[in-house]
């Protein structure tokens, strides 16, 4: 388990990011959203998070008459599906201010007129379609105000710089064999070459300073999968700051030429990216995710296996839940077992853990030990970007 120390800073100037450029660059997105949010264009922002926020609730669509029906006859359910802030966004009231008077009829035919009047002006603007879906450009804008918002939010934690280069590492290739030390890997041991120096030394069985264990070289470019669980449990704050994580992997491992591929999970696979270093379409496929029903690991790693590239780079997978999987008829069984085959086909595995209860975390251990990855058990959803890209920066 990794903790990581909390951190604030007092940030005093702020300047406009400007890295939407070269590698980095959304290429396809209109230039006139662009500069409305590089110039923090209010009602352009707010129409961006109302799409950003609808995906975080599982919202793809929108329908005013049936939003309002669904205020009068059931608020506290309304509440829970759509969330506090897209209400807020929607009605222009607090949420607390429309549960106090939703059942004032002069209120309501106000009410009524506000919903109708917000959706209209996001179907003017072609971020929804006449049917109310969302469309491509109202997946842009979300991405771009996403994109700044987590870089706004990342950059004064100061873990985006450069992270120390490890020429020798568990993920490499084996090179010259050392002297054996505390907290090396046993499956690193050089049998042989071990063997050999007891014999010499007339030793009857293996000591300690008889051992030699292999050294690993860099292989260069490193190949990420970034798995996030989409199950109904992670509807609203938890997809949302986990989606932003995963813009901060994608801007940090493609500004440094690895490649980052995307898996969102929850009964099946619903969204996969091979490994890759365009910036846009993993954006736009990070925006796009909404939480939906159970948790389907095993599925998660036999993906990944299929995404990653048959070659010698780093592979690594990130795995991030809430909870182990509940699919499948020996869920558990399954997910040791796809974890195994990943690890043979050289990938290496690391769970991020929300609130994981005690069966959880047995078996993510589990996993890590034979995925050869790290363990973080999340306390503090804001400290989520730090840890994964933690974990980025331990493998290169």
């Amino acid at each position: 388990m990794v903790r990581l120390p909390e951190s604030s800073v007092d940030v005093k100037d702020r300047e406009k990011i400007d890295e939407l450029q070269g590698r980095l660059a959304f290429n396809d997105v209109d230039d006139k959203l662009m500069h409305s949010v590089l110039d923090n264009d209010k009602d352009t922002i707010d129409k961006g998070k109302i799409i950003s926020e609808s995906f975080n609730q599982g919202i793809s669509s929108f329908n005013p008459d049936i939003l309002f029906e669904q205020l009068v006859k059931n608020y506290k359910l309304t509440k829970e599906l759509y969330g506090k802030t897209l209400i807020r966004q929607l009605t222009t009231y607090s949420p607390g201010y429309v549960e106090k008077n939703i059942n004032i009829p002069e209120f309501r035919k106000v009410l009524k007129e506000k919903i109708w009047e917000n959706i209209n002006m996001l179907k003017e603007d072609d971020l929804i379609s006449k049917q109310g879906a969302i469309t491509d450009k109202g997946i842009e804008l979300a991405s771009l105000i996403m994109y700044t918002e987590e870089l706004d939010n990342i950059m004064p934690k100061g873990v985006l710089g450069e992270a120390v280069h490890k020429e020798n590492f568990i993920y490499g290739d084996r090179d010259e064999a050392r002297s054996y030390k505390q907290g090396d890997r046993y499956r690193d041991i050089a049998l042989r070459k071990s063997v050999k120096i007891a014999i010499r030394r007339s030793h009857s069985k293996l000591l300690k300073n008889d051992l030699r264990v292999f050294t690993r070289q860099a292989k260069g470019k490193i190949n990420l999968i970034y798995a996030l669980d989409a199950s109904g449990s992670m509807r609203g704050r938890k997809v949302e700051v986990c989606k932003k994580a995963g813009v901060a992997l994608a801007y940090k491992a493609i500004d440094k030429k690895d490649a980052v591929g995307l898996i969102v999970f929850g009964t099946d696979i619903r969204s996969a990216v091979e490994p890759c270093e365009d910036f846009t379409r993993l954006i736009k496929e990070i925006t796009s995710i909404k939480a939906g029903h159970q948790t389907n690991i095993p599925k998660t790693i036999q993906k990944a296996v299929e995404l990653f590239p048959d070659d010698d780079t780093t592979k690594h997978l990130i795995l991030l839940t809430d909870a182990m999987p509940t699919t499948g008829k020996e869920p558990e069984k399954e997910t040791i077992e796809a974890t195994s085959a990943a690890r043979s086909n050289d990938i290496t595995i690391s769970v991020i853990g929300i609130d994981l209860n005690r069966s959880g975390k047995k078996l993510a251990e589990k996993i890590v030990e034979i995925g050869e990855g790290r363990l973080y058990i999340v306390k503090d959803l804001e400290q989520i970007d730090k840890i994964v890209l933690e974990d980025y920066y331990s493998i290169v």
